[in-house]
């Protein structure tokens, strides 16, 4: 991932009805057939509190429709990372976090029709005994009765160029049978595209003069159906499990037709061609019960992605020059295996040790071919263009969390990780890392309308394995050299969040952070046209985020 020093900025003001924003009593922990846990009473103390009537001006036909209108919330995702780690998306269902991957907070709750939602529950999380979550995080309260659906269809159509795209919908089904709880789902919304561009393109020098011109057509097409079942199990006692399974394909297709003039060369053009058809799976699951003092969660997943890949670039000419061609083709098998256990008691405030081992692996098999004078494609040395990385990985961490005063919560974590990197092929290495990791977070409520939360965290981040292996762009005519001696990037991050409320008027939240960052990994022009990843010895990353909402129905102006 290429990173950069930068300074963001951003204010989103939006529309949103006159919220209630009266504190819950005990009684309001109560769910329905979709049960709950301990976690969900401990919800149930102070904060805002949004039935489903805040919320019929905007004809809602899940909980992600209601959650997007929530003041000043904004659904963040817990990074894209092997492992499952602590924390996760700032969303919880029930008390409970979503499990999985592929089952993420968004996808969640757009399963879940508006129609069984009770309530919506705004929280800050150093107040939850879930480890790792910060800032604000929303509780869905939803009960199910009987059998419910959703469905949406988000059909584009454009005046030229592209194809009408009739494939984005969603369809979804709930329901409960005994202890049972269950959603079936075939969505085809996540990068569900059509796109494209017509005209003339100017090709200028450093001093602004026009050397070539290219007259262009381009297309583009994406889909990524996606079925998926989500099950819960409400087991003896307190017990509950969960299990998700999901089966995905990633259809892509990209053309750019140019005619081309100028640059020193005779009058051509040029073809370029891109897709790829991914298919992929997931298969994880939790159970929880109680033991001893304590209750114990056991969690599993298992996942697998194929992605082949072909590129191709063929110019040809007016003249009686050669075509010149390049192909350019590529397998990725990427695989995951991940068991973590979390035990959490109370004693002096909560506390939890959560024990996680991973398997990671990333076989990759490339082909760079050029276009011969008979116009066939023949095969081209490609160095470290083949490999296969696997990494095994194991983390600990302890967490305890207390109010300190009637205002004052805090939680804090200490544990570290530790992982082996193994490479096979021409630039094959074995290289071990072991790293501290943690966290120390404090949430003041200052006043009734005002939440103040700071952060200190002792952040590990994780290589990108396509990183250590070769890779051809045709389309900017460069290569990637691929990089085996990668280091994984650490940061001490720091960061303080607060929330206003507005009353009638809306609230404010805003976020100053600052980012101390070694081992930042960067690209490195290795020659005009080739470049690799690498590592640069610490960068600096700094910012401000801003997030408003402001509702004038006080002001006379409605909706």
């Amino acid at each position: 991932m290429r990173r950069k020093y930068w300074l963001l900025l951003s204010t989103a003001m939006l529309a949103g009805p006159a919220w209630a924003q009266a504190s819950i009593d005990d009684d309001s922990a109560e769910t329905g057939s979709t049960g709950t846990t301990a976690n969900s009473a401990s919800l149930a103390v102070s904060g805002q509190n949004y039935t489903a009537s805040d919320f019929a001006r905007f004809s809602p036909n899940s909980a992600l429709d209601m959650v997007n209108q929530i003041p000043g919330f904004t659904i963040q995702r817990g990074d894209d990372r092997r492992g499952l780690g602590q924390g996760g998306d700032n969303v919880l269902i029930n008390g409970e976090r979503v499990s999985g991957k592929s089952n993420d907070a968004i996808t969640s709750l757009g399963r879940i029709s508006a129609a069984n939602v009770v309530r919506i529950e705004v929280r800050d999380a150093a107040s939850l005994d879930i480890p790792g979550l910060s800032g604000q995080v929303v509780n869905i309260v939803a009960e199910s009765t009987g059998i419910t659906g959703n469905f949406a269809w988000y059909p584009q159509f454009r005046a030229r160029i592209t194809n009408p795209r009739y494939t984005a919908a969603e369809i979804s089904v709930s329901g409960t049978q005994g202890a049972f709880d269950y959603t079936l789902s075939l969505s085809n919304t996540d990068d569900s595209f059509r796109g494209g561009a017509e005209g003339p393109e100017l090709v200028l020098d450093p001093s602004g003069a026009i050397i070539g011109q290219h007259e262009e057509l381009a297309t583009f097409s994406g889909d990524r159906p996606q079925l998926s079942g989500t099950f819960r199990y409400d087991g003896p006692g307190s017990s509950v499990g969960n299990l998700n399974l999901s089966y995905e394909r990633w259809y892509f297709r990209g053309s750019e037709d140019s005619i081309r003039t100028g640059q020193g060369m005779p009058d051509r053009t040029r073809f370029f061609r891109d897709r790829e058809n991914e298919w992929n799976f997931e298969v994880g699951g939790d159970f929880e019960f109680a033991l001893g003092p304590g209750r114990l969660k056991l969690i599993g997943l298992r996942q697998f992605e194929r992605s082949p890949f072909r590129t191709s670039l063929i110019t040809d000419f007016v003249d009686a020059t050669p075509s010149i061609g390049d192909l350019f083709e590529r397998t990725l098998d990427e695989g995951e295996w991940i068991g973590r256990a979390e035990y959490g008691w109370e004693m002096g405030g909560d506390w939890q040790v959560a024990v996680e081992g991973a398997l990671n692996t990333l076989e990759v098999s490339s082909q760079l071919s050029a276009l011969d004078a008979n116009g066939d494609f023949q095969p081209v040395i490609l160095p470290n263009s083949n490999s296969r990385v696997e990494e095994e990985r194991a983390e600990v961490n302890i967490t305890y969390g207390r109010p300190l005063t009637d205002s004052l919560t805090l939680q804090t974590s200490i544990g570290g990780e530790y992982s082996t990197i193994m490479q096979n092929g021409a630039n094959g290495l074995t290289r071990s890392f072991y790293r501290p990791k943690g966290f120390l977070s404090l949430a003041w409520q200052a006043s009734e309308n005002l939440d103040i939360r700071a952060r200190v965290e002792r952040e590990v981040g994780q290589l990108n394995f396509s990183d250590f292996v070769a890779s051809t762009n045709l389309g900017s005519d460069s290569q990637d050299a691929g990089n085996p001696n990668l280091v994984p990037p650490q940061s001490w991050n720091f960061e303080i969040e607060a929330t206003q409320q507005l009353g009638a008027f809306g609230s404010i939240t805003a976020r100053v952070y600052y980012e101390k960052v070694s081992d930042i990994v960067d690209q490195i022009p290795l020659s005009p046209t080739a470049e690799a990843p690498g590592n640069i010895d610490s960068a600096n990353r700094y910012g401000i985020e801003w997030n408003s909402t402001f509702n004038f129905d006080t002001l006379g102006w409605h909706g």
